[in-house]
Parts: structure tokens; sequence; C-alpha cells
């Protein structure tokens, strides 16, 4: 069926061979059965558009690399190079006492998610601006299922976490070792996918109320050389912060945080100590003990995310009758790479 921009041209270059006027049926059928509500005619499409996902916020500030390959390495110092006994002089203490310089390393496996979205190819005909919406939606789309992944994926376990990835997932921030009071630690050393799960240190906080003391502590816990770094940020669950801002110290009139102290200032949430607070859905909603709501860190130092430099996007046509098929594909990986740059909080 030809279109109308078809059939005008048809019709110019008919009346320019014969010189008579010709009468164009410009008439149209939509590729949609239906489409005209039954008066003939193509029905006006306006421009497709989706909903707006919230994009992946540990992205904001956390260390992002690309890297080739099925696998990545990090790599940690660790232990003291000079001599913490008497470090003062030009004395050589080559290979005895402290210096104790060592490293630890752990390798983690680039993860895949992928996706295939079959359309019509009616629907792809008559709807202004699909393509695009799709492809931008799948962008997005892709940045919350990796979002969901590093905040409470466990990548030990193939059965308790399948909608984040289990086993074939990311390495979930919510799934490192640490309990209330826990101090930080680096895990186990290798290349075994048991080897990197470090300890984080971990301020306990009551499930039942929302507190600014808190947070004070868990800002106490994190050693003040990663307090005046870029990238210093507090990551909390909406739900924390809607309660914080409720929040009376003491039973007293109005908002602590607001009337006592003005510490968060205008907007949902701005700062907290200095910091600024980054909302993120993706992690624990508060109420329920275990819940890890709120988080501290520098995150460059805190958190890397590793991104294959290749994706693939491609469009298979006629792998059903009357049907496209778009396949995507994203790999990544990610990890705590210092875990003494984050402290989190958790529900007791």
């Amino acid at each position: 069926m030809k279109t109308i921009t078809e059939k005008i041209l048809d019709g110019i270059k008919l009346t320019l061979e014969t010189g008579e006027r010709i009468n164009l049926d410009l008439s149209e059928a939509a590729g949609l059965t239906g489409s005209g509500n039954g008066q003939g005619g193509r029905t006006y499409f306006d421009d497709a558009f989706a909903a707006l996902r919230y994009a992946n916020p540990f992205r904001m500030g956390a260390r992002q690399v690309k890297v080739a390959g099925s696998s990545a390495m990090f790599v940690a110092k660790t232990g003291n190079a000079a001599n913490q006994t008497n470090p003062w002089g030009y004395a050589i203490n080559a290979n005895s006492g402290t210096p104790n310089t060592n490293t630890t390393i752990w390798q983690l496996p680039t993860r895949v998610i992928t996706a295939q979205l079959p359309i019509r190819t009616a629907v792809m005909s008559d709807v202004n601006y699909l393509n695009e919406t799709i492809v931008e939606d799948l962008m997005l789309e892709f940045a919350a299922i990796e979002a969901a992944s590093m905040a409470s994926n466990n990548d030990q376990a193939g059965s308790t976490t399948t909608a984040t990835g289990a086993t074939d997932g990311l390495r979930g921030l919510n799934y490192y070792a640490g309990t209330s009071g826990s101090a930080a630690a680096y895990g186990s050393s290798g290349t075994a996918i048991t080897n990197g799960l470090h300890t984080l240190r971990t301020v306990g906080h009551s499930s039942a109320s929302v507190d600014l003391e808190t947070l004070m502590d868990m800002a106490g816990a994190l050693p003040p050389q990663y307090w005046n770094l870029p990238g210093t940020a507090w990551h909390m669950h909406p739900s924390y912060i809607t309660a914080l801002r409720k929040y009376a110290h003491n039973g007293t009139t109005g908002p602590y945080s607001l009337v006592e102290t003005g510490e968060l200032g205008e907007g949902p949430a701005v700062n907290i100590m200095g910091f600024p607070v980054i909302p993120n859905p993706y992690l624990d909603a508060t109420g329920t003990a275990g819940n890890f709501p709120v988080y501290l860190a520098n995150w460059p130092q805190f958190m890397t995310i590793a991104d294959v430099e290749e994706m693939s996007i491609q469009a298979m046509e006629e792998t059903a009758p009357g049907f496209i098929t778009l396949y995507a594909e994203k790999r990544m990986v990610s990890t705590v790479r210092n875990p003494f740059a984050g402290v989190r909080l958790i529900e007791t």
C-alpha cells in the first residue's frame, strides 16, 4: 500500500507526462486494524513515550571504568611500608619487622543483562517515535535492573535473590558481611567467586524510629580522611528521607532537622553534615529489622562499576510472522573496592 507522499509524487509525475488534471485519493488505512474509528483514514498517533524510570543512582558517585574480557581483577595494597617502630632517619630495615607490605586481590566475572522485545511491524509503521522511545526506555530499564542488583543481590546463592540475578547477578552491597558495630575489613584474597567478600563498617539503629543522631554516629564512623573528598555522599531510601523530615527530637514541636538545626535546607534532601543526600529507592525501605536503608561513603573510593565496552542492540525481522524482535545485551561488573571508605546503617 502506497503512502500519501508516494501517491502525491506519482500524481505529479503523471500530470507532467499527460498534462491532464489528476484526482488523488489520499485516504489511507492504518496498519493497525480498527484505526480510523470505522470512518476510514488514518488515526493520528501522538509521539510515543514511556514513563520515566529511576536510573541507577550508584553511578552518580561510584568510580566507573571500561573493561574488556570476561572478568575483572581488583588489587588493594595492605600493610605499612614504613617502619612503624621508628620511621625516622636513614637506616635501612628491608624485609624485617614492619615494613609489612602486602596485597589482597579478588576477581569477579562480568555479568550480562539481556532483553528481547517482539513488536508488531504494523505498530512500528503507525506509531510515531516508537523506535526511539523503546531504545531510550530500554536503557533506563537496564539501569534500574543493574541498580537493584548492585543493592540487594546475593551472588553466592542461586535461589534467594533470583529477581536481581542470584549467581548470575552482581554482588549486592547488602550482602557484604557486617552487623551492628562491625569494623571494616578486606575479604579473603584469591580468584574464586567467594573471595573479595569484604566486611563493611555497620552502625545499628532501632527499626521502630528514625533519628538524626544515628546519622551523626554514621558520620563519626566514616574515617575523617574521606570527609572532604569529592564524591562523599549519603544514599538513602526515599521513605527514610521523608521520615527524617518528620522527625521531632525528644518530642519537641516540629521537625528536629528543620526547626532546630536547619540541617537539610530546602528541597527533598540537600545536606546532612555537609554531605549531599541522594535518594536511592533500590536500598531497603525502613521499618524492618535487618534492612540497610542508608549508606554514607566516598563513592569513588568505595564502589567501582566496570562496564564492558561493547553493548549490542539488534533487530531481527520475521522471527514470528508480522513481528520484529529487538535483542539487547550489556555486560558489567561491580564491587566494593575499598571497604574502609563507606559506612552503612542496619535496622535492629
